[in-house]
C-alpha cells in the first residue's frame, strides 16, 4: 500500500521518491512538473505498473538511511540465507565545465555484500499520467521504453533480457541502471556511476559544510535544508511547494492538489530559511526566476502560482487513468488557483528580493536597477492591500479581505520604503513608509473590530486563522503587543487539535479541515520561543520531530490522533518551519559547545 514513508533523492532537475523497500513510487520527466513515469504513488493500492523496485527471493528485511549529508539514498536488503545487498540511488549534480551538472537522469546502483542473493528489477513505467504501457525494446546494453514519441532509455551493465523479461538471477557482481533520455551512453556504466556517484557525493556534503546551522537539532536542519534544495528548479530558479500531486490532506477529503509549481509564498519561506543558513543561491536564481517569469512577462503577482518554466499551461484537470493515493481519488494535474488573486504575493516578492540589497557576501548586490524593477509591486499593493482575495489558504468559493494578505502587502511597501532609501530614491522612502504606516493603522483597526482586541483571519470578522501567527515575523507588531498575546491565546484554545495546529477551524468549500497544517504548529513554536514560554515550545517541537518518517521528512499535514502524514511530499513549507524553529530554540556555538564540556 502507497504511504509516506519515502525516500528524496533528485538533483535540481527531476525527482524520485523511493520507499523502504527501495521502490521508486513517484518520477516526474523531463522535470519536476513533468509526465510522472512512476506513479505508484496515486495508483490505488496495489498498482502493477508506474514503478521501478528490486524483488530479493526470500528477502526478510530492509533497512533506509541516506548517506550522510547527501542526497544519495542507501537501501539494504537481507535474506533469508544469510546474503544482503546494497542499493544506492541518486541523481548525479555536480560542478562541471563550470556549470551545474544535472541532468533528467536517475542512477541506481546494486551491490552484492554478503553471500549470493537471488535477485529480480522490474523497471515498469508508463505514459501519459498512467493512460499508455509502453513496449520494452531490447538494444546493445539497454532497455527502451516507447509509446508513440514518448521513450524512456535503461543504460545497464548487467543482461538486459534478464531487466527486459523480470528474469531473477544470482547477484555476483556490483551492477548499474542508469535510467534517463533516450540517448547513447558510450561509457561503461560501472565506471561511468562511479564518477556520477564520487562527484555527487562531494557536492553535497561541500554544499552541507557551508550551511550555517544551529549548535541544537543539526541533522534535522540539515536533512531539511538539503530536501528543499532538492525542490528548486536549476535552470529556471523557480521553487516547488512539494514534488507531488494529489496526496490527500486528508483521508478522503477530496483535498488532493498539484503542488509541483511554484508560489511565491512558499518560495520566499524556502529562500528565508535557506538564506538564514547562509546558503544565498537559492536567493538569487529565485530572484533572477521572478524577474523573468513574472513580472518580464507581465503577469500580475497577484496570481498565486506560476510554472516552473514560463508559458506552461497549468490549468487544472483530472488524469482518470490513475486511481489515487491509496485509491483516494482524483488525481489533479494543474492547480485552479491559478486563476484566484490572493494579494500576499506583492509582499512574498518583495520580501524575498529585499535581502539582495544589504548581503555584502552577494557577488551582485541589488542596486538601484533592481529596485526600479520591483517598484510597480509597491503601487499593485498598494491599490489591493484593501480589497478582496482568496486568501492565503486559497478559499475556492468565497473571498474577503483577509488579514495576512493586507500585512503582505503592508510588508511589501514598508521595504520598498527602505529598500528605495539604500539606493538613495529619498523621495521614494518617504512615499513608500507613508502609505505603509496609513496601512498598518487600517490592518489593525479592523483586524480586531469584531473581537475584544485579537487579530482575526479576515477585517470585520471573528475568524480565527493560524496565518495571522506570521505577522510579528513579518515586522507588523511585537510579540509581546497585547494583541498579539490575545490572539495566541485564542488560536491556542480554537486550533489547537491533539497537540498541533489546525489552519482554522470554519468549513471551507471541502467541509471543516481534519489534519493539523504542520507550517501552522512550527508558526505557534516561534511565537512560544518569542514570548518567553520556551519549554512549551521545545515540547512541541519535539513532538513534531518524533513524526517525521525514517528518513526526517515530513509532508504538508498531520493526524495527530494516530500520527499519520497526509498531503503532498515533501513539503516546503513543513521543512522551512523546522528549520526556523530548530535556529530559534537552539543554544548558541558557545554555550552549547561550553556545556558540552
Amino acid at each position: 500500500m502507497p504511504h509516506l514513508d519515502l525516500g528524496v533523492i533528485g538533483n535540481g532537475t527531476v525527482a524520485s521518491l523511493v520507499d523502504r523497500a527501495g521502490r521508486h513510487q513517484w518520477f516526474c520527466y523531463p522535470r519536476f512538473d513533468g509526465d510522472p513515469l512512476f506513479n505508484a504513488l496515486v495508483n490505488g493500492e496495489a498498482p502493477v505498473a508506474g514503478f521501478a523496485d528490486i524483488v530479493v527471493v526470500d528477502g526478510v528485511a530492509s533497512a533506509q538511511v541516506y548517506q550522510r549529508n547527501t542526497a544519495i539514498l542507501e537501501t539494504r536488503f537481507t535474506d533469508s540465507h544469510g546474503g544482503s545487498v546494497r542499493v544506492i540511488d541518486f541523481a548525479p549534480r555536480f560542478v562541471r565545465f563550470g556549470r551545474i551538472f544535472c541532468p533528467p537522469m536517475l542512477v541506481r546502483r546494486i551491490e552484492p555484500l554478503t553471500g549470493r542473493c537471488r535477485i529480480k528489477l522490474r523497471v515498469r513505467p508508463t505514459f501519459d499520467y498512467g493512460a499508455t504501457t509502453p513496449k520494452a525494446l531490447i538494444g546493445s546494453n539497454h532497455v527502451r521504453f516507447v509509446a508513440g514519441d514518448n521513450a524512456l532509455r535503461v543504460t545497464t551493465d548487467m543482461p538486459v533480457s534478464y531487466l527486459a523479461n523480470e528474469v531473477e538471477f544470482l547477484l555476483d557482481r556490483p551492477i548499474n541502471l542508469i535510467i534517463g533520455s533516450d540517448e547513447t551512453i558510450p561509457e561503461a556504466p560501472q565506471a561511468l556511476v562511479s564518477d556520477f556517484l564520487d562527484q555527487t557525493t562531494t557536492y553535497w556534503r561541500d554544499w552541507v559544510r557551508d550551511l550555517a546551522v544551529p549548535f541544537d537539532y543539526q541533522e534535522a536542519v540539515i536533512r531539511a535544508a538539503i530536501t528543499l534544495k532538492l525542490c528548486t528548479f536549476e535552470d529556471t530558479g523557480a521553487i516547488v511547494a512539494a514534488l507531488t500531486t494529489s496526496v490527500p490532506e486528508a483521508a478522503h477529503s477530496g483535498r488532493n492538489w498539484d503542488y509541483r509549481y511554484c508560489w511565491l509564498r512558499d518560495s520566499y519561506f524556502t529562500v528565508t530559511a535557506l538564506n538564514r543558513l547562509g546558503a544565498t543561491r537559492t536567493m538569487e536564481i529565485h530572484v533572477r526566476f521572478i524577474l523573468n517569469a513574472v513580472l518580464s512577462a507581465g503577469i500580475s503577482p497577484e496570481v498565486p502560482l506560476y510554472p516552473i518554466v514560463p508559458g506552461k499551461d497549468v490549468s487544472e484537470h483530472v488524469a482518470p487513468a490513475l486511481a489515487g493515493y491509496r485509491g483516494m481519488g482524483p488525481v489533479r494535474v494543474g492547480n485552479a488557483a491559478v486563476i484566484q488573486r490572493q494579494h500576499d504575493g506583492y509582499g512574498s516578492i518583495i520580501l524575498t528580493a529585499a535581502q539582495m540589497f544589504y548581503d555584502e557576501r552577494l557577488p551582485n548586490i541589488g542596486d538601484l536597477d533592481l529596485y526600479r524593477q520591483l517598484r510597480p509591486i509597491g503601487d499593485l499593493a498598494a491599490a489591493s492591500a484593501l480589497a478582496p482575495d482568496a486568501g492565503l489558504w486559497e478559499y475556492r468559493e468565497r473571498t474577503g479581505i483577509h488579514t495576512h494578505s493586507a500585512a503582505m502587502c503592508w510588508a511589501a511597501l514598508h521595504r520598498l520604503g527602505l529598500i528605495a532609501g539604500r539606493v538613495g530614491e529619498m523621495e521614494d522612502r518617504d512615499r513608500w513608509l507613508h502609505l505603509a504606516a496609513d496601512l498598518k493603522e487600517t490592518i489593525l483597526m479592523r483586524a480586531t473590530a469584531a473581537t475584544d482586541g485579537w487579530l482575526a483571519g479576515a477585517f470585520d470578522s471573528d475568524i480565527c486563522d493560524a496565518a495571522v501567527l506570521t505577522l510579528p515575523e513579518i515586522g507588523l507588531l511585537r510579540y509581546d503587543d497585547p494583541r498579539f498575546l490575545r490572539t495566541m491565546q485564542v488560536v491556542e484554545e480554537r486550533l489547537m487539535h491533539e497537540g498541533f495546529l489546525l489552519r482554522y477551524n470554519e468549513p471551507d468549500d471541502f467541509g471543516k479541515p481534519e489534519t493539523a497544517f504542520l507550517v501552522c504548529s512550527w508558526w505557534f513554536i516561534d511565537a512560544l520561543v518569542a514570548t518567553g514560554r520556551r519549554e512549551q515550545a521545545k515540547a512541541m517541537f519535539d513532538r513534531i520531530l518524533s513524526h517525521r518518517n525514517h528518513l526526517g521528512l515530513l509532508s504538508e499535514d498531520l493526524d495527530g490522533s494516530n500520527g499519520v502524514l497526509w498531503g503532498n511530499f515533501p513539503q516546503t513549507f513543513s521543512m522551512v518551519g523546522m528549520i526556523l524553529s530548530a535556529m530559534r530554540l537552539s543554544r548558541s556555538w558557545e554555550e552549547g559547545l561550553w556545556r558540552a564540556s
